[in-house]
């Protein structure tokens, strides 16, 4: 197993600086430094260190930001505690970090539906958005999930569609597409949903009701519900 000074030195010779203008461009932002390395090629470096709960912890508390993302690649689903998904959450100065946390560690644990609603109500933007990008991701990973369960999501999401911070209101218009693109039960659910948002009259509310009913309303989607459903 190669040690932390190891692996840094690795990621330091992966750097190629022209790619961190691209991160800036996406509105990745914040970090203390970037090396620039693209996910095509921490993935498969990841891949040969394996997992290892307690190098993610040590990468993580690393002041740049692939290692963060590298943590997170070598992250043990159970031992991926809550104390470690709060301690990450606040850290998070990022969208990308939110949403790999939120997307494909927190559906993975035992606590995630409680979270999505403890950090729904939380003032930074980030650990706000982690609500929602969570709820994707369970949305999307948690197949054995009946309807009644998912769309406890929803009134969170009419709850909160009043914030017009970009990384919040974004999130929570993914949410919404992606809870009624599960299937045409919860697809009549979010529409019914994103009619309400948009009687609420913010600008907030407004964007996120016109884009989700725009999707959630198209042929594409219908077709490809109601072929899911035969």
């Amino acid at each position: 197993m190669k040690s932390l000074d190891l692996i840094l030195k690795d990621l330091n010779e992966m750097a190629d600086p022209e790619y961190v203008s691209k991160m800036e461009h996406f509105g990745i932002k914040g970090a203390p430094k970037a090396l620039g390395i693209k996910n095509a090629i921490l993935k498969p470096y990841a891949k040969e260190l394996g997992k290892d709960q307690m190098l993610a912890n040590q990468l993580w508390d690393q002041p740049i930001h692939e290692c963060k993302h590298l943590a997170m690649l070598l992250t043990e689903g159970k031992l991926f505690t809550e104390e470690i998904a709060e301690k990450w959450t606040s850290e998070c100065y990022s969208w990308d970090l939110v949403d790999g946390i939120g997307m494909k560690l927190v559906p993975l644990t035992d606590f995630a539906y409680r979270k999505v609603d403890e950090w729904s109500t939380r003032e930074p933007e980030f650990e706000k958005r982690m609500s929602f990008a969570t709820m994707v991701g369970l949305t999307i990973r948690d197949k054995k999930a009946l309807n009644e369960k998912l769309s406890s999501f929803f009134p969170i999401i009419e709850r909160e569609a009043w914030d017009d911070r970009n990384f919040v209101k974004k999130a929570i218009n993914w949410a919404l597409r992606q809870l009624g693109k599960r299937n045409l039960e919860l697809n009549k659910e979010a529409i019914n949903v994103a009619e309400r948002i948009k009687s609420q009259g913010t600008k907030a509310a407004s964007w996120i009701a016109a884009d989700a009913l725009r999707e959630l309303r198209s042929d594409k989607i219908q077709d490809r519900l109601e072929s899911k459903k035969s």
